[in-house]
């Protein structure tokens, strides 16, 4: 009687699908970002994201990052805590990264040891990461497996991963496709639909416009600019507003610093272009700038012929002086401190730690928009302020982002066609916004349109 409920229960198993989805990061704040998705007994991990502006917050009350550990950060809320998923940790077959910025992979040097499986992400997501690895002086035993854009891998003999194009603030950037027997799982978490990059190709619209006729079951996407009316801004557009800045001003006589997000490479090269046109030496510093840009040179996705690129310390501090002996307007210096990082190396001019006088009518560009977290606008307000007294020429917002407005996500769904939509990359107040978008075209709360938060669980099947 044992023997044949067994046999029943085997087989029920084995004819019943089910596709279960857990918000671990990401669902109730912007960053930390980490998805778990299980199909029948099998586990994808999307992301292993870091939540900074916390840790930022724990350092200006007088903390040390170094003392923390990784049960240190998950308290302090700077990584996701996947504790929430605890009874599948030996289920878990992949961790799949879809771009190279550190809300989406910052916590993989914590949490990727608690998992016995590969790390999967395009070239240069997985050089950045390795080279973050490096630097931290921190051993992982997953493997980190290369998947060029446009490629799948087999996880299992039920699941395979995709990596598709997509364009962002960033290099490589790829939506996850999860192949399964019931459909397809399609994570867009980040992405804009950007149809004249400064680097790399356009999105893959024929791919996509493919997979919306192949049985999409959910498309997770981010929901960070849902409320924003229109198309997002092409890179393109951020080029011809530097060009404004650097040609359209008085600045022969004057020093030149722009700061902009390490990890922007398009936008990196255009001012790095533009430097050249007035016929300045371009200088790079800080440890994140040189991070960035020498994986990209190192896979050859970019080149700075001639630029010097400094990101240890006693070396910025020496370029700096340097700058000042040989002439301040024969230089164009690219620094950190876009959001008025408390260790960038902008922050650290302004506030007398490194040994530079800004000038009145100095030209400091920030090619950036405030993250929006409570301690970056205050931080990036107290370094305006400062440089409001010295009298420096500030340009504000000389930027396009690299996330979605409502028509690039409007375009996505309709490419996609998903029978279920969750939201992700912020809260329920900005998902709620993408729940709007949404309704028009057939989507109802509660029915295919899903709310989650950091530790829901939800089944879609």
């Amino acid at each position: 009687m044992i023997e044949t409920f067994g046999r029943l229960l085997n087989t029920y198993s084995r004819f019943t699908k089910m596709i279960e989805v857990t918000a671990i990061g990401g669902y109730s704040e912007v960053g930390k970002n980490m998805t778990a998705v299980k199909i029948d007994n099998e586990v994808i991990i999307l992301d292993m994201g870091f939540n900074l502006p916390k840790l930022i917050d724990f350092e200006e009350e007088g903390g040390n990052r170094e003392n923390l550990t990784t049960k240190g950060l998950i308290d302090l809320g700077a990584i996701p805590n996947d504790t929430f998923i605890e009874s599948w940790k030996d289920k878990v077959k992949a961790i799949v990264i879809g771009h190279c910025h550190l809300d989406h992979l910052g916590a993989v040097p914590f949490l990727a040891r608690h998992y016995n499986a590969p790390i999967i992400g395009t070239p240069y997501t997985i050089e950045v990461l390795r080279n973050e690895l490096k630097n931290d002086n921190i051993s992982l035993k997953n493997e980190l497996r290369v998947v060029n854009p446009n490629s799948k891998v087999r996880i299992s003999s039920k699941l395979e991963i995709e990596l598709i194009h997509i364009t962002h603030s960033t290099l490589q950037t790829a939506l996850i496709a999860i192949h399964s027997p019931y459909g397809t799982i399609l994570y867009a978490n980040d992405f804009k639909l950007d149809n004249d990059p400064i680097l790399g190709k356009k999105p893959d619209y024929a791919r996509l416009k493919k997979l919306g006729n192949e049985n999409v079951l959910c498309l997770i996407t981010e929901s960070l600019y849902a409320h924003q009316e229109g198309k997002t801004p092409s890179e393109n557009v951020a080029k011809q507003m530097l060009k404004d800045v650097f040609f359209g001003t008085a600045n022969e006589s004057n020093a030149i610093f722009a700061t902009t997000f390490a990890s922007h490479i398009a936008r990196l090269k255009s001012i790095y272009e533009f430097g050249n046109q007035l016929g300045r030496q371009v200088v790079f510093l800080g440890k994140s700038m040189h991070k960035y840009i020498k994986s990209a040179e190192h896979l050859n996705l970019v080149k700075f012929p001639d630029a010097e690129i400094y990101g240890f310390a006693r070396q910025v501090k020496k370029k700096l002086k340097d700058i000042e002996k040989d002439g301040r307007s024969d230089y164009l210096v690219i620094c950190t401190g876009g959001q008025g990082e408390p260790e960038s190396v902008l922050n650290k001019i302004v506030t007398g730690r490194l040994d530079f006088e800004l000038m009145p009518n100095d030209h400091v560009i920030f090619s950036n928009r405030t993250i929006p977290a409570t301690i970056n606008i205050a931080n990036r307000n107290a370094i305006e302020a400062k440089l409001l007294k010295k009298r420096v020429s500030i340009f504000r917002d000389i930027h396009t982002s690299g996330h979605s407005y409502k028509q690039d996500l409007r375009d996505m769904i309709t490419m996609i066609k998903p029978k279920h939509i969750i939201p992700a990359h912020g809260p329920q107040e900005m998902q709620g916004h993408l729940a709007e978008l949404t309704t028009p075209m057939g989507y109802e709360v509660g029915k295919n349109f899903h709310f989650m938060k950091d530790g829901k669980k939800i089944n879609l099947v």
